[in-house]
């Protein structure tokens, strides 16, 4: 997916994103940071990396989701000394030998590097085949404005911080976190056939169960409820059964 870079800076970028974002931005010092932005009650509106430059920190973001995230971001930043704006910087993704400047993909080893600056693309590598094998979601595809990010498994690819303190929707994702066991969420499930992306999940019986999404070499990423998880469950005239129990939390 093609992918925008937005530059925020001024002198009070990194407290601006620190109030707003999941994830902990003193992880900057280690490279990049995977976090999202939450509407105030909790609910998914955009997932990003965030690099440190000189001037400012990148913003690198699926390039669909860039108009709405920089006019969020534009009513946040009220009277602070923020600047938000749009670059032609590029972002090259891959899995073999890191060039040069390339930065660890935060999510899961096996994503490989992603180069600022380069030339736009990968090296060919199935990235869709990688993030079924660890049931790791993607933007516009498991991650939905209607998603819950617990339920979709950021803590699991180190999206969301518990201890940094106060960020918008962290009081619903605390509570999911803490005081709730959540009944639904991304499992990896064995597909025997093709379904299209976004194809409901139904039960034996015929109860709806959750939905179908990515797949690659006979496994699936599925949006499951936990309680209606069972063989034997169809998604079009696909054939679909659980892999494990619960992976979405942690």
């Amino acid at each position: 997916m093609a992918r925008r870079i937005l530059d925020i800076t001024g002198s009070e970028a990194e407290s601006f994103l620190q109030g707003l974002v999941t994830n902990d931005l003193a992880r900057l010092d280690d490279g990049l940071v995977y976090a999202a932005l939450l509407t105030p009650q909790g609910k998914y509106i955009a997932d990003f990396f965030l690099l440190r430059h000189a001037g400012g920190i990148w913003l690198d973001v699926d390039e669909s989701l860039a108009p709405t995230l920089h006019q969020r971001l534009s009513l946040y930043k009220l009277r602070a000394d923020v600047q938000i704006a749009e670059t032609d910087i590029r972002v090259r993704r891959g899995t073999g030998p890191a060039p040069e400047g390339a930065l660890a993909d935060p999510r899961h080893p096996d994503l490989g590097w992603r180069l600022y600056g380069a030339d736009e693309g990968s090296d060919g590598t199935d990235f869709a085949r990688i993030r079924v094998a660890h049931c790791i979601p993607e933007t516009g595809i498991e991650l939905t404005p209607d998603t819950f990010i617990l339920e979709a498994g950021f803590e699991r690819v180190g999206g969301v911080d518990f201890r940094k303190g106060c960020y918008v929707g962290q009081e619903v994702t605390a509570r999911m976190k803490h005081k709730t066991k959540l009944k639904k969420g991304l499992v990896l499930v064995a597909v025997h056939g093709e379904a299209p992306v976004g194809t409901p999940i139904v039960t034996p019986e015929g109860k709806q169960a959750g939905t179908l999404f990515t797949q690659a070499a006979g496994r699936g990423i599925a949006h499951i409820r936990h309680d209606r998880a069972c063989p034997g469950m169809s998604a079009g005239e696909a054939r679909v059964d659980p892999l494990c129990a619960r992976v979405s939390a942690g």
